[in-house]
């Protein structure tokens, strides 16, 4: 028997990535999943990559007023929510002096406020005993260049994370958060910089980190597994860093 077996797990941007793995991982150990993504052409591939008991979504994880309709096709699917992975975001880099309202407010709208309120709408559907797991990230502790609102975005989640934490000990609902360090994910060649530029930026990262090298998504998508299964039972209001030793070295 699976650690997820008979349990249903909604992740956000399940398309690619860390969200894809997860939510392999998740199939694999008996979850059902639901997964969400802007794309429908990548919802279709990811669906027949990931095979199992899937169930797609299309809706933009920055647009609030999709949430309500995404909590509800999963329930209708499955009956109920054991795992919330909110997992799409958004991650783009410039010098604070150059930052636009539009630059600051595409990442706010899809990494803070977007998640915030699929939680709202999630919580009245999600079973005793659930959890919430939140992907942040390390730039939430460490100052890298130009990660000023990206920064920002990550931290502003993990409050929130602790507040929930407190707020649903009620109902025994863990919120807990997984926090990569440099991943191999399409998510670099979405930041808005040249092929060169985001070379050097990995390979700096890569230099950084004290295991000497990118993880994999199927790495964290392992973590997202503990922090999901009952072997996580007593592991509440963490931010578990998946990063080589970046963060803590």
């Amino acid at each position: 028997m699976g650690k997820l077996e008979g349990k249903v797990a909604l992740i956000t941007g399940g398309n690619s990535g860390i969200g894809l793995a997860t939510a392999k991982t998740f199939i694999s150990e008996g979850a059902k999943v639901v997964i969400t993504g802007r794309r429908e052409e990548a919802l279709e591939q990811a669906a027949k990559e990931i095979g199992g008991n899937i169930k797609t979504i299309l809706a933009d994880a920055a647009d609030i007023s999709k949430t309500k309709d995404v909590v509800e096709q999963t329930v209708a699917a499955f009956g109920k929510i054991d795992i919330l992975f909110v997992n799409a975001g958004v991650a783009f880099f410039s010098p604070h002096t150059e930052i636009t309202e539009e630059f600051f407010d595409s990442q706010f709208n899809t990494n803070v406020k977007g998640p915030f309120f699929l939680i709202k709408e999630a919580i009245p559907h999600l079973n005793d005993g659930a959890v919430i797991i939140g992907n942040t990230s390390i730039v939430g502790q460490k100052g890298f260049d130009g990660s000023s609102v990206y920064s920002a975005t990550k931290a502003a989640f993990r409050s929130i994370s602790r507040v929930l934490a407190s707020e649903l000990r009620d109902r025994k609902i863990r919120v807990v958060s997984v926090a990569p360090g440099p991943i191999e994910t399409p998510i670099y060649g979405k930041l808005g910089m040249s092929e060169e530029e985001v070379n050097q930026m990995g390979a700096g990262f890569a230099q950084q980190v004290p295991l000497g090298r990118f993880g994999s998504s199927d790495e964290l998508a392992k973590a997202v597994l503990f922090l999901a299964s009952d072997d996580a039972s007593y592991v509440n209001g963490v931010e578990l860093e998946v990063d080589g030793g970046l963060s803590q070295v």
